[in-house]
C-alpha cells in the first residue's frame, strides 16, 4: 500500500491489529482515497474477549508502526475470505470495499474477481452485507 507516499506492509498492519486482545484475525488493504491516494481499510474478526473498539485499534497500529499506518476504516466482520491454503484474499477485501463505495455513489460496481479458490465463499457475502449496513465513518 502507498499512503501519502509511505509504503506500508499489509502484514505489518495486520500483525499490529492481532496483537490487540479484541482481534482474532485481521486483513488489510489499500483502497482509493481522494486525499492520500490510498487509505488503509482493516477488516477484523473479534476474538470474543471484549468489544472491538476502532479507536483502540488505530492507537495500537500507530504505536506499533507509526501514525501514517493507522487504518482509516475498520470493519468488524464474522470471517475473512481465505484460499484453501488459509491465506487471506486481500484483493477481495479491497474489491468488496470499492464495490460498496460504487453502490453508495450510484454507480454499478465492477464484478469481483475470481473466487473459485476460496475455502469459505460465504465470507464474501457476509462482508458485503456488513459493508452495506455500516456507516463507514472515517478516523
Amino acid at each position: 500500500m502507498n499512503v501519502s507516499g509511505h509504503r506500508l506492509s499489509t502484514i505489518e498492519i495486520e500483525s499490529a491489529l492481532v496483537a490487540h486482545e479484541t482481534v482474532g484475525e485481521a486483513g488489510s488493504a489499500g483502497v482509493s482515497d481522494p486525499v492520500t491516494g490510498q487509505a488503509v481499510v482493516a477488516f477484523v474478526t473479534p476474538s470474543g474477549r471484549a468489544d472491538v473498539t476502532p479507536s483502540a485499534l488505530r492507537s495500537q497500529v500507530a504505536e506499533a508502526i507509526g501514525p501514517v499506518a493507522k487504518p482509516k476504516h475498520i470493519v468488524v466482520v464474522p470471517d475473512l475470505p481465505k484460499t484453501r491454503s488459509g491465506k487471506i484474499m486481500r484483493r477481495l477485501l479491497a474489491e468488496l470495499w470499492e464495490a460498496e463505495q460504487d453502490r453508495r455513489a450510484g454507480r454499478d460496481p465492477r464484478p469481483l474477481g475470481d473466487t473459485t479458490s476460496l475455502q469459505n465463499p460465504w465470507a464474501v457475502d457476509d462482508i458485503a452485507d456488513v459493508l452495506a449496513a455500516a456507516e463507514l465513518r472515517t478516523a
